[in-house]
Protein backbone atom coordinates (compact mmCIF):
# COMPACT_ATOMS: atom_id res chain seq x y z
CA UNK A 1 0.00 0.00 0.00
CA UNK A 2 1.42 3.38 -1.17
CA UNK A 3 2.01 5.84 2.13
CA UNK A 4 1.84 8.87 -0.55
CA UNK A 5 -1.49 10.74 1.45
CA UNK A 6 -1.20 14.05 -1.25
CA UNK A 7 0.29 14.29 -4.37
CA UNK A 8 0.83 16.55 -7.65
CA UNK A 9 1.57 15.84 -10.98
CA UNK A 10 2.80 18.07 -13.25
CA UNK A 11 1.14 21.11 -12.24
CA UNK A 12 0.83 24.15 -14.41
CA UNK A 13 -0.47 27.57 -14.28
CA UNK A 14 -0.24 30.61 -16.03
CA UNK A 15 -1.11 33.85 -15.72
CA UNK A 16 -0.91 35.45 -19.42
CA UNK A 17 2.55 34.95 -20.14
CA UNK A 18 3.52 34.67 -16.78
CA UNK A 19 4.44 30.60 -15.51
CA UNK A 20 3.51 30.91 -11.88
CA UNK A 21 3.31 26.96 -12.37
CA UNK A 22 5.46 25.20 -14.06
CA UNK A 23 5.49 21.07 -14.59
CA UNK A 24 4.91 21.09 -10.31
CA UNK A 25 5.04 17.47 -9.41
CA UNK A 26 5.23 16.74 -5.08
CA UNK A 27 4.41 14.12 -2.59
CA UNK A 28 3.86 14.16 0.58
CA UNK A 29 3.80 10.94 2.63
CA UNK A 30 2.32 9.48 5.62
CA UNK A 31 4.19 11.04 9.18
CA UNK A 32 6.36 13.74 7.75
CA UNK A 33 6.38 17.44 7.04
CA UNK A 34 7.65 18.37 3.39
CA UNK A 35 8.15 22.24 3.52
CA UNK A 36 8.04 24.32 0.47
CA UNK A 37 10.36 27.13 0.39
CA UNK A 38 11.20 29.95 -2.12
CA UNK A 39 11.86 33.68 -3.07
CA UNK A 40 8.53 36.04 -3.20
CA UNK A 41 6.84 35.35 -6.56
CA UNK A 42 8.50 32.04 -6.75
CA UNK A 43 4.84 30.75 -7.04
CA UNK A 44 3.88 29.44 -3.56
CA UNK A 45 0.48 30.75 -2.85
CA UNK A 46 -0.70 29.74 -7.08
CA UNK A 47 0.99 26.38 -5.85
CA UNK A 48 -1.20 26.07 -2.70
CA UNK A 49 -4.32 27.32 -4.06
CA UNK A 50 -4.60 24.53 -6.64
CA UNK A 51 -4.10 21.70 -3.97
CA UNK A 52 -6.42 23.10 -2.07
CA UNK A 53 -8.80 23.75 -4.75
CA UNK A 54 -9.33 27.19 -4.80
CA UNK A 55 -7.68 27.25 -8.26
CA UNK A 56 -8.04 25.26 -11.27
CA UNK A 57 -4.62 24.36 -13.29
CA UNK A 58 -3.86 24.40 -16.19
CA UNK A 59 -2.62 20.90 -16.80
CA UNK A 60 -1.68 18.20 -14.29
CA UNK A 61 -3.50 16.74 -11.62
CA UNK A 62 -3.84 16.45 -7.76
CA UNK A 63 -4.54 13.94 -6.15
CA UNK A 64 -5.32 12.87 -2.49
CA UNK A 65 -6.52 9.66 -0.18
CA UNK A 66 -6.07 7.94 -3.70
CA UNK A 67 -7.90 9.91 -5.65
CA UNK A 68 -8.03 12.58 -8.39
CA UNK A 69 -9.29 15.49 -6.74
CA UNK A 70 -8.65 17.80 -9.66
CA UNK A 71 -12.41 18.73 -10.33
CA UNK A 72 -13.09 18.91 -6.90
CA UNK A 73 -13.90 22.36 -4.96
CA UNK A 74 -11.96 23.23 -1.93
CA UNK A 75 -14.84 22.69 0.47
CA UNK A 76 -14.95 19.06 -1.22
CA UNK A 77 -11.61 18.67 -0.44
CA UNK A 78 -11.87 19.83 3.19
CA UNK A 79 -14.62 17.62 3.98
CA UNK A 80 -12.12 14.63 2.51
CA UNK A 81 -9.71 15.75 4.95
CA UNK A 82 -7.69 18.20 3.37
CA UNK A 83 -7.25 20.79 6.16
CA UNK A 84 -5.85 24.44 5.15
CA UNK A 85 -4.55 26.90 7.32
CA UNK A 86 -4.39 30.49 5.87
CA UNK A 87 -1.03 33.08 5.66
CA UNK A 88 -3.99 35.25 6.18
CA UNK A 89 -5.87 34.61 8.63
CA UNK A 90 -9.77 33.41 7.85
CA UNK A 91 -11.04 33.47 10.92
CA UNK A 92 -14.40 35.14 11.81
CA UNK A 93 -13.33 37.60 14.50
CA UNK A 94 -16.67 38.87 15.06
CA UNK A 95 -17.63 34.98 17.04
CA UNK A 96 -15.99 33.36 19.88
CA UNK A 97 -13.41 30.78 19.86
CA UNK A 98 -15.70 28.42 20.09
CA UNK A 99 -17.80 29.41 17.96
CA UNK A 100 -15.03 29.10 15.18
CA UNK A 101 -14.15 25.82 15.92
CA UNK A 102 -17.66 24.83 15.81
CA UNK A 103 -17.86 26.07 12.20
CA UNK A 104 -14.88 23.55 11.67
CA UNK A 105 -16.99 20.64 13.35
CA UNK A 106 -19.43 21.49 11.29
CA UNK A 107 -18.03 21.54 7.58
CA UNK A 108 -16.64 18.20 8.63
CA UNK A 109 -19.38 16.60 9.57
CA UNK A 110 -21.59 17.75 6.10
CA UNK A 111 -25.05 19.20 8.03
CA UNK A 112 -26.71 22.07 6.04
CA UNK A 113 -25.21 25.66 7.29
CA UNK A 114 -28.72 26.48 7.75
CA UNK A 115 -29.09 24.15 10.52
CA UNK A 116 -26.34 26.44 12.27
CA UNK A 117 -28.34 27.06 15.40
CA UNK A 118 -29.27 23.60 16.18
CA UNK A 119 -25.88 22.19 15.35
CA UNK A 120 -24.03 24.30 17.55
CA UNK A 121 -25.91 22.77 20.70
CA UNK A 122 -24.85 19.02 19.08
CA UNK A 123 -22.79 17.00 21.73
CA UNK A 124 -20.61 15.73 19.69
CA UNK A 125 -19.89 18.48 17.15
CA UNK A 126 -19.57 20.80 20.89
CA UNK A 127 -16.67 17.80 22.12
CA UNK A 128 -14.78 17.88 19.18
CA UNK A 129 -14.19 21.32 18.89
CA UNK A 130 -13.70 21.50 22.44
CA UNK A 131 -10.99 18.48 21.68
CA UNK A 132 -8.95 20.55 19.11
CA UNK A 133 -9.23 23.96 21.20
CA UNK A 134 -7.09 21.91 24.14
CA UNK A 135 -4.94 20.66 21.39
CA UNK A 136 -3.75 23.81 20.66
CA UNK A 137 -3.71 25.08 24.16
CA UNK A 138 -6.90 27.57 23.92
CA UNK A 139 -10.19 25.55 25.65
CA UNK A 140 -10.03 28.24 28.72
CA UNK A 141 -10.49 30.84 25.81
CA UNK A 142 -12.99 29.15 24.53
CA UNK A 143 -15.76 31.86 25.07
CA UNK A 144 -13.50 35.16 24.10
CA UNK A 145 -14.24 37.24 21.02
CA UNK A 146 -11.20 35.81 18.03
CA UNK A 147 -10.68 39.25 17.34
CA UNK A 148 -9.66 39.88 21.68
CA UNK A 149 -6.94 37.08 20.82
CA UNK A 150 -3.27 37.51 20.29
CA UNK A 151 -1.84 36.85 17.29
CA UNK A 152 -0.18 33.80 18.61
CA UNK A 153 -3.24 32.75 19.87
CA UNK A 154 -5.59 33.07 16.30
CA UNK A 155 -2.59 30.73 15.21
CA UNK A 156 -3.73 28.11 17.64
CA UNK A 157 -6.88 28.61 16.74
CA UNK A 158 -6.87 28.33 12.71
CA UNK A 159 -5.14 25.15 13.12
CA UNK A 160 -7.69 23.95 15.70
CA UNK A 161 -10.39 24.75 12.94
CA UNK A 162 -8.17 22.66 10.85
CA UNK A 163 -7.78 19.99 13.61
CA UNK A 164 -12.24 19.42 13.71
CA UNK A 165 -11.91 18.51 10.16
CA UNK A 166 -10.11 14.61 11.49
CA UNK A 167 -7.47 15.77 8.65
CA UNK A 168 -5.77 13.21 6.75
CA UNK A 169 -3.28 16.27 5.62
CA UNK A 170 -2.71 20.05 6.25
CA UNK A 171 -1.76 22.29 4.16
CA UNK A 172 0.24 25.33 6.23
CA UNK A 173 0.48 28.27 4.65
CA UNK A 174 3.44 30.46 6.66
CA UNK A 175 2.18 29.53 10.10
CA UNK A 176 5.13 31.30 11.88
CA UNK A 177 3.88 34.50 10.01
CA UNK A 178 3.77 37.44 12.64
CA UNK A 179 4.52 35.17 15.01
CA UNK A 180 7.48 36.16 17.76
CA UNK A 181 10.96 34.34 18.41
CA UNK A 182 9.09 32.85 21.54
CA UNK A 183 5.92 32.06 19.52
CA UNK A 184 7.57 30.44 16.87
CA UNK A 185 9.23 28.01 18.70
CA UNK A 186 5.97 26.80 20.87
CA UNK A 187 4.23 26.48 17.08
CA UNK A 188 7.42 24.54 15.76
CA UNK A 189 7.26 21.74 18.47
CA UNK A 190 3.60 21.68 18.29
CA UNK A 191 3.75 20.95 14.35
CA UNK A 192 6.31 18.56 15.34
CA UNK A 193 4.03 16.32 17.41
CA UNK A 194 1.26 17.01 14.79
CA UNK A 195 2.94 15.02 11.95
CA UNK A 196 2.31 12.08 13.74
CA UNK A 197 -1.50 12.82 13.74
CA UNK A 198 -1.47 13.33 9.77
CA UNK A 199 1.49 14.81 7.14
CA UNK A 200 1.77 18.20 6.64
CA UNK A 201 2.78 20.50 3.30
CA UNK A 202 4.08 23.48 4.79
CA UNK A 203 4.83 26.35 3.34
CA UNK A 204 6.92 28.96 5.46
CA UNK A 205 9.74 31.78 5.11
CA UNK A 206 11.01 31.18 8.95
CA UNK A 207 13.66 29.40 7.67
CA UNK A 208 14.69 27.83 11.52
CA UNK A 209 11.59 26.63 11.60
CA UNK A 210 12.25 24.49 8.29
CA UNK A 211 15.05 23.25 8.91
CA UNK A 212 13.81 22.00 12.56
CA UNK A 213 10.64 21.10 11.11
CA UNK A 214 11.17 19.31 7.38
CA UNK A 215 11.89 15.89 6.88
CA UNK A 216 11.90 17.09 2.93
CA UNK A 217 12.31 20.40 1.19
CA UNK A 218 11.14 21.17 -2.30
CA UNK A 219 12.76 24.86 -3.45
CA UNK A 220 10.46 26.89 -5.52
CA UNK A 221 11.81 29.32 -8.10
CA UNK A 222 9.94 31.24 -10.69
CA UNK A 223 6.95 28.38 -10.82
CA UNK A 224 9.65 25.19 -10.83
CA UNK A 225 10.91 23.13 -8.63
CA UNK A 226 14.92 23.38 -8.78
CA UNK A 227 15.59 21.03 -6.03
CA UNK A 228 13.89 18.63 -3.86
CA UNK A 229 15.58 16.73 -1.09
CA UNK A 230 16.59 16.17 2.96
CA UNK A 231 17.46 18.86 5.12
CA UNK A 232 21.20 18.65 4.76
CA UNK A 233 20.79 17.77 0.89
CA UNK A 234 19.36 21.35 -0.15
CA UNK A 235 21.62 23.08 2.48
CA UNK A 236 24.78 22.04 0.22
CA UNK A 237 23.15 22.68 -3.30
CA UNK A 238 24.99 25.45 -4.68
CA UNK A 239 21.82 25.62 -6.74
CA UNK A 240 19.43 26.79 -3.95
CA UNK A 241 21.89 28.70 -2.20
CA UNK A 242 22.48 30.82 -5.81
CA UNK A 243 18.87 30.70 -5.76
CA UNK A 244 16.89 31.23 -3.16
CA UNK A 245 19.38 30.52 0.69
CA UNK A 246 22.42 32.48 -0.16
CA UNK A 247 26.33 31.62 1.43
CA UNK A 248 24.63 32.26 5.17
CA UNK A 249 23.14 28.91 4.68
Amino acid sequence: MSNVVLETRGLQKSFGALKATDDVSLRLKTGEIHAIIGPNGAGKSTLIGQISGGLRPDAGSVHFAGRDVTGLSTAARAAAGLARTFQISALAMEDTVLENALLGALGQSAQPWRFWAPAAKNKDLHLRAMAALERVGLAEAADQITANLSHGQRRQLEVAVALTLEPKAFVMDEPMAGLGAEGSKTMTGFLDELRSEAPILLVEHDMDAVFALADRISVLVYGRVVATGTVDEIRASREVKEAYLGDGA
